[in-house]
């Protein structure tokens, strides 16, 4: 074996020529001094070609591939494996036994970053084995590095995540100072305008379907219309329109007298005339534009009820029904106002098919008292749970004299989910055309937060 793989190092090796000493630690004159070994002992001892194949100590390695060159080999690339492993060396005897050599000239420390590190130097003169493969940190974000077992597309699209950035002021003095200061000065809001974000965001939020909101009160002048309007405007600007509008007054109403004028004054009467034409596949929104009255910057729609004061029958519940089922189709809330008759079918209708209930009423006590006695009725009919989760709003008058609020507020917070207050508005007790850009900034602030109840409960 030794004579079909003998080098040329071999036979320096035999000769004991001073090269062969010097790059084995010996001195020159080691044969002199302590007599030449024996043969035989030579030829017991010397390494053989194959384990010095597989043995090479680093200043080969470094001579064929540099400094460091077995520390930075592709790790995915293997080192030839022989079929036959290198021989090992007996100790002689009376020698202490040799320590074993580490496996592997890389571990992974702790606390690391998972790729493996070299280990602490090894002492002069014992040779260290060069590991057949190095262990692979599996990160499947690394260029080259293998993927982990259960990998999926989330683990991907995660990283496209961006948190939100925190918020920044914008109205108030915070607000002011961060654009006087071209944004330089970011403060967080204030609790006013954290409160108002608030209850826009409720108001934004997805509802899973068609919802219907109905505003009630049995008598005149409690402000149902006008909550519709404002309720409507309040949806629409916030939630970016599909909001709808509905008077379902049983014989002549006032919210189309209310609402902004469109290029038509047609009427739900009009709509349940042609409503075969949209309940087929042929329907479309462009033609529902010939009934309803766009509200232009208010982002809502407007169903007006018979304007005659001869109109024909009273709407019954089948009617309710159809056209309700028509303008789900197009619309994604709906606001309905109500007549006075709480015995007449449309009005039960409505009731029957409302998602949130909404009591108007005046801080007067007659129309508090009005209120509270078709809240007994609702009771009494089985629907003890809408009342239970109704909106109260209470709409305050020019003037507070002989005004008995804390009574009201306590009467109503003990039956229903909430009670809030509407300030004062001229524009809204005028009687006039609702201009939606000219209301105050008390009254949309008002107004968002009674939607922002009301969508609590949608």
């Amino acid at each position: 074996m030794n004579a079909q793989y003998s080098t040329p190092a071999d036979a320096d090796h035999e000769s004991g020529s001073p090269e062969v000493n010097r790059r084995h630690g010996a001195a020159p004159d080691a044969d002199a001094r302590f007599g030449a070994p024996s043969e035989a002992n030579r030829r017991r001892h010397a390494p053989s070609a194959v384990h010095q194949q597989h043995s090479a100590p680093e200043d080969v390695m470094n001579q064929q591939y540099g400094p460091g060159a077995d520390s930075i080999r592709n790790p995915r690339q293997g080192d030839h494996v022989p079929s036959t492993p290198p021989p090992v060396a007996t100790p002689m005897p009376g020698s202490e036994p040799a320590q074993e050599a580490p496996t592997s000239r890389f571990e992974t420390r702790p606390g690391g970053d998972g790729w493996p590190v070299p280990p602490e130097t090894a002492p002069a003169g014992r040779q260290v084995a060069v590991p057949s493969r190095v262990p692979v940190p599996v990160f499947p974000d690394h260029a080259g590095a293998l993927e982990r077992i259960g990998v999926t597309a989330d683990d991907f699209s995660s990283r496209r995540v961006v948190p939100p950035r925190p918020p920044v002021a914008e109205t108030g003095l915070r607000g002011a100072l961060h654009r006087l200061s071209f944004g330089l000065v970011a403060l967080p809001p204030g609790p006013r305008e954290q409160a108002r974000q608030r209850a826009v965001e409720t108001v934004r939020r997805n509802f899973g379907g068609l919802r219907q909101i109905t505003v009630v009160n049995p008598k005149g002048g409690a402000g149902k219309t006008v909550a519709v309007l404002m309720l409507a405007m309040t949806f629409g600007r916030h939630r970016g329109g599909y909001v709808l509008a509905w008077d379902n007054n049983e014989t002549q109403g006032t919210l189309g007298m209310r609402a902004q004028q469109d290029f038509h004054v047609r009427t739900v009467r009009d709509l349940l005339r042609d409503l075969d034409h949209f309940k087929g596949p042929t329907g479309r929104i462009g033609d529902l534009s010939q009934y309803v009255r766009a509200q232009g910057g208010a982002m809502f729609d407007v169903l007006a009820s018979d304007e005659s004061a001869t109109a024909g029958e009273m709407l019954t519940s089948q009617a309710f029904g159809d056209l309700r089922e028509a303008v789900s189709r197009f619309y994604k809330l709906i606001v309905v106002d109500t007549g006075n008759n709480v015995r007449a079918a449309n009005w039960q209708a409505a009731i029957d098919a409302t998602d949130q209930l909404v009591v108007t009423m005046s801080a007067r006590n007659d129309s508090a008292e009005t209120a509270a006695r078709m809240l007994d009725h609702l009771e009494q009919t089985g629907r003890r749970d809408l009342v239970r989760g109704a909106v109260s709003v209470v709409s305050m008058p020019a003037h507070r004299k002989d005004v008995d609020l804390p009574a009201v507020q306590r009467h109503f917070a003990a039956r229903t989910r909430a009670v809030l207050l509407a300030p004062y508005e001229k524009l809204l007790d005028s009687g006039e055309p609702i201009r939606y850009d000219s209301l105050s900034k008390a009254s949309s602030g008002a107004w968002l937060r009674i939607a922002s109840a009301v969508a609590e409960g949608l």
